[in-house]
């Protein structure tokens, strides 16, 4: 490895099949747009409202209409799964997604997501406790603990932090003793617990259809 894990995003893959060509015709002087992407084409893995604008452009414009919840999970052996809820964080709007634990994370599941997505790092859990408290927001655990309320009719505040474990061993006991509530996941088969990208996108889901103004049609 040539670059520490911090720098593991990937180039975009530049594929014929995907995205748009250069700009047709006269370009426009709106300064959402960037000069490179209307010459050459833009690529990337955005939706069409989005093509052609820059990065910050993108990303301001989000911010305006970013959901209330956050997504936080802990990363003490550098949770390979972290890049799959920063995507999935990003396609249902999370106001941010915080890594506790190690700040270091390996990027390539992000798919890039990550230069739209707020990603905040808290060194400990009572770091994550603190920030949570002074922003009045309920900390919320998800795993399947004793004693742990169904994910499936829980009503989950509209704005709250929703926290998951480390892939494998599951929240710690800080975690766990710290969260203001404990959500759990309803399974049927043989494994005791599903992977933690897979648990956050299934929370996240939930979150919305509680509370997010769904498009219609």
């Amino acid at each position: 490895m040539t670059k520490p894990e911090t720098d593991l995003t990937p180039p975009e893959a530049l594929l014929d099949t995907v995205g748009v060509g250069p700009w047709p015709g006269a370009r426009p002087t709106d300064p959402r747009y960037d000069p490179e992407l209307l010459e050459h084409g833009d690529r990337r893995n955005v939706v069409d409202r989005y093509r052609y604008w820059t990065v910050e452009a993108i990303v301001a414009d989000l911010d305006t209409r970013r959901h209330p919840f956050h997504v936080a999970i802990e990363n003490w052996r550098h949770d390979l799964n972290i890049g799959t809820v920063v995507r999935t964080a990003n396609a249902f709007l999370a106001e941010a997604v915080h890594v506790v634990g190690r700040k270091r994370w390996n990027r390539r599941g992000a798919m890039v997501t990550d230069r739209y997505q707020h990603v905040r790092h808290h060194a400990e859990v009572a770091e994550l406790v603190a920030w949570a408290g002074a922003a009045g927001l309920p900390l919320l655990a998800v795993d399947n603990l004793p004693g742990a309320r169904p994910l499936e009719t829980a009503e989950l505040p509209r704005a709250c932090v929703l926290l998951f474990g480390q892939e494998g061993t599951g929240l710690t006991d800080q975690a766990r003793d710290a969260a203001d509530g404990v959500l759990s996941i309803a399974q049927f088969g043989s494994t005791r617990s599903i992977n933690a990208g897979v648990a956050a996108g299934i929370a996240m889901h939930r979150w919305v259809q509680q509370h997010a103004e769904l498009p219609a049609g």
